[in-house]
């Protein structure tokens, strides 16, 4: 997810750091014809373990400098907005915490009963916050809705190869896909199948206000944009998550150098992204303060739109990835807290290779002015270059000022910086205000298709102007299929292909850090690759 883009970026627990194993195996297993999704789940209608039980004791105070975009899910696809979004309402399938093989959530049972057909049993007796009943029906309000929304900033783009979605009975609903997807359970389990209430939400345009219903673990309480959003444990919730507070409000600060300032002073007791680097350093040295960090998800790129000058002549991209300097990023911005990325699909995942540094090598300014002469392109090639202040946190002024200061030093480019608040800038992006841009992204399931596709797609999330057929047929292999050789060859294959034709350059893939103040439990758990988990977080 964009960091979303910024969607969709420590602990003892990371699906890419282990021993390399399959991680699209958990997914693909599901292609086989019959097989549950994961095997049956009880009927826990009547079970209080879960936030039915009023959740634990005490309330959370987590700071933040992300920004909600929308609280309705079909107009979300950001990590600021799926925070709330994801402990408000339910899927029909998740992700728990630590895992990286769906369950069913809002389900009792799925399973695929062809290679196009994913049909799920919901669980009986499920009721959102104000008491209106959760049924097969909602479940396919929620996916009409979504598909006829389609909201520019919204995560619809995943539901792409959905084609309709049909009920028999209360508790039945079947998916039918355009085409074989041994990865849409976990589709399931992203925000893109948020369970909304059909009597709340209109079918044909988005929610207004913060007046939210759903069927998750907490509900909104209270929401004033940019300052305070309040989760309450929703009485009324039958679920897995085991809350461990009561409460967890979400404190906003626009500025990084605040919220650590309001961890010193203790007015909050966690803070999740995004601290600087020299921050946190600092927090470290702090008195009743830790600091937890380890391998996370999070990946920043360099976006071209092929419809906007110069961005549209691929010798001008191919030269940019030809003297980035990755390293020289990672020291100047990050303080080194980052690793080098060369490949759209993230370090330690199954299918990952390092295309952009097997094609370009080293950055050599010789080799990119060749590139740049062969086509006959005059410098130095004025190129402006976008990014968001708020958004990505204090360190990104310092990334956008290294990629300027790494490209004019060539003598081959003239960059102009721009910048845009986080709402603004999503719209720019798509609509080809931008020659070359700054994203983030969180992957929205553990599996290598999701760090492509949502880019590559005939109806990217992205304002990129590409679209490859051979990518696109890739695409459709990868997904139709539970081979692993099949599906690293492709995989391969399409990274090959964009490190050719440059769309778009991976730069860094970063660290899930969390600050909490004494007394606070759960943080190493909360800290999970798909979301951070409010609902683990306790006190003493």
């Amino acid at each position: 997810m964009p960091t979303q883009t910024d969607r969709h970026v420590s602990k003892g627990i990371h699906w890419m750091s282990r021993n390399k194993r399959v991680v699209a195996a958990a997914a693909v297993a599901f292609l086989a014809i019959g097989a549950s999704a994961c095997g049956g789940k009880k009927d826990n209608s009547s079970d209080s373990s879960g936030g039915g039980n009023g959740g634990g004791k005490g309330a959370v105070i987590v700071g933040t400098t992300d920004s909600v975009s929308s609280l309705d899910p079909a107009g979300a696809y950001d990590y600021g907005s799926w925070e709330i979004i994801d402990s408000v309402y339910q899927k029909v399938m998740h992700f728990p915490t630590g895992a990286t093989t769906p369950v069913p959530d809002a389900a009792k049972s799925c399973s695929f009963t062809d290679p196009k057909t994913y049909a799920c049993q919901m669980q009986p007796g499920l009721v959102f916050s104000n008491g209106d009943p959760l049924t097969a029906a909602s479940v396919k309000f929620t996916f009409d809705r979504m598909l006829k929304i389609a909201a520019p900033n919204g995560p619809s783009s995943l539901l792409a190869n959905l084609d309709n979605t049909t009920v028999t009975g209360t508790d039945q609903v079947t998916f039918h896909l355009k085409n074989p997807d041994s990865t849409f359970p976990s589709v399931l389990a992203t925000d893109a199948g948020t369970i909304v209430d059909e009597k709340v939400f209109p079918a044909d345009k988005l929610l207004d206000g913060s007046k939210i219903v759903g069927s998750g673990p907490y509900t909104l309480d209270k929401y004033t944009a940019k300052q305070q959003a309040s989760l309450k444990a929703n009485p009324k919730y039958k679920g897995d998550a085991k809350l461990n507070n009561s409460q967890v409000v979400l404190q906003y600060f626009s500025e990084a150098s605040a919220l650590k300032q309001a961890v010193k002073d203790g007015t909050v007791t966690a803070a999740f992204r995004s601290l600087s680097p020299t921050d946190t350093e600092d927090l470290k040295k702090t008195s009743g303060v830790q600091v937890l960090e380890g391998t996370g998800t999070e990946k920043r790129y360099m976006v071209f739109d092929a419809k906007v000058k110069p961005a549209d002549q691929k010798a001008v991209r191919q030269a940019v990835a030809q003297v980035i300097d990755r390293a020289g990023i990672a020291k100047e911005a990050y303080d080194d807290t980052v690793a080098p990325l060369y490949s759209m699909v993230g370090n330690g995942i199954e299918g990952h290779t390092d295309a952009f540094k097997d094609k370009y090598g080293q950055p050599d300014t010789a080799k990119a002015k060749a590139l740049l002469d062969a086509a006959g392109i005059k410098t130095p090639v004025s190129l402006a270059y976008a990014w968001t202040p708020t958004h990505y946190g204090a360190a990104s002024a310092d990334e956008a000022t290294a990629i300027k200061r790494q490209l004019e030093a060539t003598g081959l480019f003239k960059v102009t910086l721009s910048s845009t608040e986080w709402q603004q800038y999503q719209k720019d992006e798509k609509s080809d205000t931008y020659a070359s841009y700054m994203i983030g992204w969180y992957p929205d399931l553990p599996d290598p298709d999701n760090d492509v596709a949502p880019f590559l797609t005939k109806e990217p999330f992205l304002g990129t102007g590409y679209l490859n057929p051979q990518i696109l047929s890739l695409l459709s292999k990868e997904q139709g299929t539970d081979d692993k050789t099949v599906r690293d060859q492709a995989f391969a294959d399409i990274q090959k292909i964009v490190a050719e034709d440059v769309p778009i350059i991976p730069l860094w893939q970063g660290k899930q850090t969390v600050v909490i103040r004494d007394g606070v439990t759960g943080a190493d758990k909360a800290l999970d690759p798909t979301m951070f988990r409010f609902y683990e977080l306790g006190t003493k």
